[in-house]
């Protein structure tokens, strides 16, 4: 089975182990060293967050300005009401808003930043609403 590890930048690993524990996400040891930090999504998908020391050995160009979004971490949901959990432990613990929720009726969708500005995307999406109202295909 393949495996995922997204690897972002971070201040401070223990502040964003800390962070992603609230979340509900745990961290693995195995994949840890003094500036890297790796937080368990799901079964075979990772965060690796590294700290600045560490970050610029992956890099062959230069990192994204402070500020900007370079790209936006998408996880599913089970529920809306899951979307809306994970956005308010979020932000009770340094999150930020990133933007409005967008409620499409088969399909919801809401975000925050990280404490280290980083996107995240949460959305759930019922798949055979979806396929009926011609927004995706019929679901396999």
């Amino acid at each position: 089975m393949r495996m995922a590890f997204l690897n972002v930048p971070v201040a401070s690993k223990e502040a964003s182990k800390a962070f992603f524990s609230a979340l509900g996400f745990a961290p693995n040891p195995q994949f840890e060293s003094d500036d890297t930090a790796c937080i368990v999504i799901e079964e075979n998908i990772f965060v690796l967050v590294h700290e600045p020391s560490r970050w610029k050995d992956f890099l062959h160009s230069e990192s994204a300005p402070a500020g900007t979004t370079e790209y936006v971490l998408a996880l599913s949901a089970d529920s809306r009401q899951e979307c809306d959990d994970l956005v308010a432990k979020a932000l009770a613990n340094g999150g930020s808003v990133y933007g409005p929720a967008t409620d499409l009726g088969f399909t919801y969708g809401t975000s925050f930043r990280d404490p280290d500005g980083h996107v995240w995307e949460v959305s759930w999406m019922d798949l055979a609403a979806a396929a009926e109202a011609g927004s995706i295909g019929e679901p396999a």
